[in-house]
């Protein structure tokens, strides 16, 4: 068998781990179809990556950011020509089917152009000073080196929205790709080198989270860290974080509802009910994991719910025809039957589904088929627990007021969806909501670039991705001009 081996790229070279040990990245849809070998890195790999961003930042701070954001257009029309093999790529390693990998890859392009635009807007603000004959403003500067840790499930477009506002800031980076999905980072680094990127500017080095994200995150030269992930890792990341006094951006987990009121229109809600549960297998921090649906409605929207389901075809992403792939590895299949064994112990009952998939077509990946519960109860733990799987929960309910109850009655708020009619309840939903994004006659998945994308309680920190990762990326400088030629003392001379 052959296939290719990829190296780091640490100060413009093609670097093998200093372990000399790979990482064999396989297609989920078919074990035996071995994307590439990939390095298996530890701290000494991180600790040449960090140093060759620092000694890159020194020069790099200094081009003029329009200039820092052309890179970002040409890299924007590389993506633009090798979409195809980019998404090809991406469904051989990841899964997902080739619709959503080529908006995986497109979500990078308009990334690229929408951040591109910042290099000119990276504003900052003047203001009266309260003495004679002095200039008072802020600037925006870069932070130094930024350590960007990324998840598989959009291996390119997530990435992106790292590496783009991050560079157009100023900063030097290095980015450790997911485990299963490092090619199509190596993909998108190559656009931005292909397009004129400097050495050293943006670095890979590839591995486990524990050997090589543990220590980017505790080296004492980066200066700050984005990650995405689950809230579990997320938690371990902030803390060992925190005993360098770096900030973090931590973008995690999810358990997202789609209400249904008995007024809703029943088609376009089954519609974005399916969109949100099994695109991409379900594994989307913004994926419909539970459907909150009024009395009045909740049994028809169940059985065609299911019987829509039931039709969906399961098999290789690569299959133009497909429509659920594979799910990434065998862990996530097991995190699926776990969850499915635990619903069932709780008194939900299985309405369809709830099986890995693994004869004749199925033999060599990694499938789940879609897997509906009804008679789930909001205390229930697969009502409140992330599965990140083809697994969706149907929850009944009497009034609106209930609905927004049972929705922010979990531990997450990322998104959230709203199917009626009425427009007072989609204000009022839009307010009460406890999530980052809110829909209304929209599925809870389908976030655009910019726009901040994230979430509160064990979902986020506060920052914010899309046109909040600038605000991430920068710091400010107060600056003050005295054009008095004498000392003028703030606060004490201009006083009465």
């Amino acid at each position: 068998m052959t296939y290719p081996t990829f190296h780091n790229l640490i100060g413009g070279q093609w670097l093998p781990a200093a372990s000399g040990k790979t990482i064999l990245n396989l297609n989920p849809a078919d074990h035996s179809d071995v994307v590439g070998a990939f390095p298996s890195s530890y701290a000494e790999d991180v600790a040449l990556a960090v140093a060759a961003a620092k000694k890159a930042f020194a020069s790099w701070r200094l081009v003029p950011a329009p200039k820092r954001a052309e890179i970002l257009i040409r890299a924007g029309i590389l993506l633009q020509q090798r979409k195809e093999k980019y998404a090809r790529d991406m469904t051989r390693e990841m899964g997902k089917v080739l619709a959503e990998t080529r908006g995986d890859v497109q979500e990078a392009i308009d990334e690229a152009f929408y951040v591109a635009g910042e290099g000119r807007r990276l504003f900052g603000q003047t203001t009266p000073s309260e003495l004679q004959n002095k200039f008072a403003m802020s600037v925006r500067m870069p932070l130094g080196v930024v350590g960007l840790i990324t998840p598989w499930n959009f291996p390119m477009a997530i990435p992106s929205w790292k590496l783009f506002p991050a560079l157009v800031s100023g900063n030097t980076c290095v980015i450790k790709p997911a485990t299963d999905t490092p090619l199509s980072v190596y993909n998108l680094v190559q656009a931005l080198v292909d397009a004129g990127l400097p050495h050293g500017v943006v670095n890979i080095v590839a591995g486990t989270g524990t050997a090589v994200g543990v220590p980017l995150v505790e080296h004492p030269d980066v200066r700050a860290v984005s990650f995405t992930g689950s809230s579990a890792v997320g938690s371990l990341v902030g803390q060992r974080a925190a005993a360098t006094f770096k900030p973090v951006s931590l973008e995690m987990g999810g358990k997202n509802a789609q209400i249904v009121m008995d007024d809703a229109n029943l088609d376009l809600a089954l519609d974005g009910a399916l969109w949100g549960a099994f695109g991409t297998t379900g594994q989307r921090c913004t994926a419909t994991s539970r459907i909150l649906l009024q009395k009045g409605i909740a049994a028809e929207f169940t059985a065609r719910f299911v019987d829509r389901a039931k039709k969906l075809k399961i098999g290789n992403g690569l299959d133009e025809s497909v429509e659920v792939g594979p799910q990434v590895n065998p862990n996530q299949i097991e995190t699926s039957v776990k969850y499915v064994e635990i619903a069932l112990a709780e008194g939900a009952r299985l309405l369809m589904g709830g099986h890995a998939l693994n004869a004749g077509i199925y033999a060599h990946g990694t499938y789940f088929e879609p897997t509906v519960f009804g008679a789930v109860t909001p205390a229930m733990r697969i009502a409140r627990e992330e599965v990140f799987g083809p697994v969706v929960s149907l929850i009944e309910f009497e009034t609106f007021d209930e609905a927004i109850q049972i929705a922010n009655s979990i531990d997450y708020g990322l998104s959230a969806a709203l199917y009626t009619k009425d427009v007072n309840r989609a204000f009022a939903a839009i307010r009460d909501l406890e999530a980052g994004i809110t829909y209304i006659n929209a599925p809870t998945i389908g976030a655009e670039v910019h726009l901040p994308f994230g979430g509160v309680k064990h979902t986020g920190n506060g920052h914010r991705e899309g046109n909040g990762a600038i605000d991430f990326f920068t710091t400010w400088k107060a600056v003050y001009v005295d054009y008095s030629d004498k000392l003028q003392r703030a606060q004490i001379d201009n006083a009465e």
